[in-house]
């Protein structure tokens, strides 16, 4: 299974941006979808996650502001982030369970002060 990030970009604090993530696999089929970033020096984290039937779950520092969703039909996986900070800044990844674990290729989020 591969999996395709996008819509990573430069955007203002208190802007947003939405990123997607394609899937060669059927994202129906997947027990878990989700999303994790990695700022520069510190280790990967979790975002948020979204299961087969649709439940979101959020990190603390972006409830609130970030909404995954997930098209099945489309086999893509979005993040739409709203009031968007500087300590967002990351290179997003997403991330596929299909009881195997697939990531996708991660895109880069900047935010400016």
């Amino acid at each position: 299974v591969q999996l395709q990030a996008s819509g990573g970009g430069l955007a203002q604090a208190g802007g947003s941006l939405r990123l997607s993530c394609t899937t060669s696999g059927s994202i129906g089929g997947a027990r878990v979808m989700g999303w994790y970033r990695q700022a520069p020096g510190k280790e990967r984290e979790w975002v948020a996650s979204i299961t087969a039937a649709g439940t979101p779950d959020y990190a603390d520092s972006v409830k609130g502001r970030f909404t995954i969703s997930k098209n099945n039909a489309k086999n893509t996986l979005y993040l739409q982030m709203n009031s968007l900070k500087p300590e967002d800044t990351a290179v997003y990844y997403c991330k596929g369970n299909w009881g195997y674990i697939y990531w996708g290729q991660g895109t880069l989020v900047t935010v400016s002060s």
